[in-house]
């Protein structure tokens, strides 16, 4: 996986050759790492070589844990859940409203290319699988657009106190990707500082009155609403 940039273009294998690349461990090919249980590893073409048009991410995820708002210019994304349960939110561009999925193990989300998401961990040992329709694919991530713009634009643009809004932005330093940040004093998962409110777990279900629950054949539907 790579920040937007330059397209890709495989070269041609020779199936036959001694280098030709057929298996491959991911776990050799860590891509992002916040702690022991929340990483991310990569297979492209980058590390299998007959890998053509296809790669993906092994996620892995505690409870509360988030995969940062961003979208792929150059790909399609299909996540399916291996383990554990994940709310994912997609901004539908037809539309301009957001949709939101609770999924389980068996289950998958599409997210067509360039339609702005985000996954977060409902359980522990929540295990995501991220298959795209692209060798190696782009990413803008959310931390790098609100990082990297001037806040005076923002400010100017939206109408804003450019003051408040640089001291809002200023402890977002780097790609966050898996969120919340390590040092966040606003973490759900270990409290907040002394003296300050506890917030609510986070969940896609918090910014929609009701997610779509992914029935199974022979569901009648009768299990607890979102």
């Amino acid at each position: 996986m790579r920040k937007r940039g330059s397209t890709f273009m495989a070269s041609y294998v020779d199936y036959s050759s001694p280098g030709a690349q057929f298996a491959y461990d991911l776990n050799d090919s860590p891509l992002f790492r916040k702690d022991s249980n929340n990483y991310v590893n990569v297979l492209s073409s980058k590390q299998l070589n007959t890998l053509a048009g296809t790669s993906l991410l092994d996620i892995f995820l505690s409870k509360g844990n988030v995969v940062e708002p961003h979208y792929h210019p150059n790909a399609d994304e299909l996540v399916y859940c291996i383990s554990g349960i994940a709310d994912i939110a997609l901004l539908n561009l037809n539309t301009n409203r957001y949709q939101y999925y609770r999924i389980q193990p068996g289950q998958v989300v599409n997210l067509p290319q360039g339609w702005w998401h985000y996954e977060i961990a409902v359980t522990d040992q929540t295990h995501l699988l991220a298959i795209f329709n692209a060798p190696i694919p782009e990413v803008v991530f959310g931390s790098d657009l609100l990082r990297l713009t001037p806040p005076g634009v923002f400010a100017y643009t939206y109408c804003l106190d450019e003051t408040t809004l640089q001291a809002a932005l200023s402890p977002i330093r780097d790609t966050v990707f898996l969120g919340p940040p390590a040092g966040c004093s606003y973490n759900p998962m270990k409290g907040q500082t002394a003296g300050a409110q506890q917030p609510a777990q986070p969940s896609a279900a918090g910014y929609e009155p009701r997610t779509n629950r992914i029935r199974s054949k022979g569901d009648t539907g009768s299990g607890q609403k979102l």
